[in-house]
């Protein structure tokens, strides 16, 4: 126990046979409960998991395969069927040191926070011990994930290592969470919704310890990208439109269509010319001018507005 909470984490772990066992080894005494969640995994990651001889691990073993965020998922599920006060999320592959499980569950422990999550970008060591590509993709989507999820405060949205209070879980519909590698990113507008308070938490990058990513930026990065594209206008119409009313929505469809239109009636106006030879008027340069300039602004405003709306969130 943990601040006279229970704690639980859950493992999702797929293909992990060599890792699996050493990173339930490390799991600290204060968790009660261990979930490892084998997502049909082609090896024998159930088997090196019951190995351990921990009797807080359960293992459960999925029959087909659905991404890490289905594992996360049943994890989840299984803990909020046993009223676990805080649910932790580890990865199988020993990535995530254990001492600062503490840190992590604290806040949501304590009471003040619902989710925590860790940020490896914040420390001075994420640049050199992060490989570049990972690095660059990951601030690209941290800063797309701010956007769409409302949670402007916090960074680093592909990190796994979290934490979430029982009422926080139980709000949740975890029926509607994407269920593979954009899990983290979905999940944070789904917590926007129900108003769930978010903390980031302090965290050193490991890389090194022999595990293998399957993850490839270039393909994933975009799946991601069209993911929080349509996860941001669904948050703003279940959280802005039907469950409470804010003008930014207007700001941000308004700053959406001039945007587009400026860019559409440039590129027209610059083919025209480039192509055709055609002149360009004074007016049609000051039209697409205006629209681009409105957008921008419209856009801006939106952004502080869902800020300030979103700032008890913290």
């Amino acid at each position: 126990m943990l601040e006279g909470k229970r704690v639980a984490v859950v493992v999702p772990a797929y293909a992990e046979e060599h890792l699996v066992a050493e990173t339930l080894r490390g799991i600290p005494d204060f968790v009660d409960r261990v979930y490892v969640v084998d997502d049909a995994s082609p090896d024998a990651t159930a088997a090196r998991a019951r190995e351990v001889g921990d009797q807080r691990v359960e293992v459960i073993v999925r029959e087909r395969n659905g991404g890490v965020g289905a594992a996360i998922v049943t994890g989840y599920e299984r803990a909020r069927d046993e009223g676990i006060d805080v649910t932790c999320v580890m990865a199988a592959d020993n990535q995530m040191d254990p001492a600062e499980l503490v840190a992590i569950a604290g806040p949501v422990a304590r009471g003040e926070a619902d989710y925590t999550k860790a940020n490896r970008l914040i420390t001075g060591e994420a640049w050199r011990l992060i490989p570049r590509s990972r690095y660059l993709g990951n601030a690209v989507l941290s800063l797309l994930t701010k956007v769409a999820s409302g949670y402007w405060h916090v960074a680093d949205s592909q990190a796994g290592y979290t934490a979430i209070s029982l009422d926080a879980l139980r709000r949740l519909d975890l029926e509607r969470v994407y269920r593979r590698y954009g899990f983290p990113n979905d999940v944070l507008v789904h917590l926007n919704v129900i108003s769930a308070r978010v903390r980031d938490v302090p965290s050193r990058p490991i890389y090194g310890v022999g595990e293998r990513s399957g993850i490839r930026i270039r393909s994933v990065a975009p799946r991601i990208a069209w993911l929080l594209f349509k996860g941001f206008w669904w948050r703003m119409k279940e959280k802005y439109v039907i469950r409470d009313f804010h003008p930014l929505v207007f700001f941000y469809v308004l700053g959406a269509l001039m945007s587009v239109l400026g860019v559409l009636l440039g590129l027209v106006v610059a083919v025209s010319r480039l192509f055709y030879g055609n002149e360009i008027t004074t007016p049609t340069i000051v039209l697409v001018a205006l629209l681009l300039i409105s957008g921008t602004q419209f856009t801006l405003f939106a952004m502080w507005f869902d800020q300030e709306s979103n700032k008890e969130l913290r």
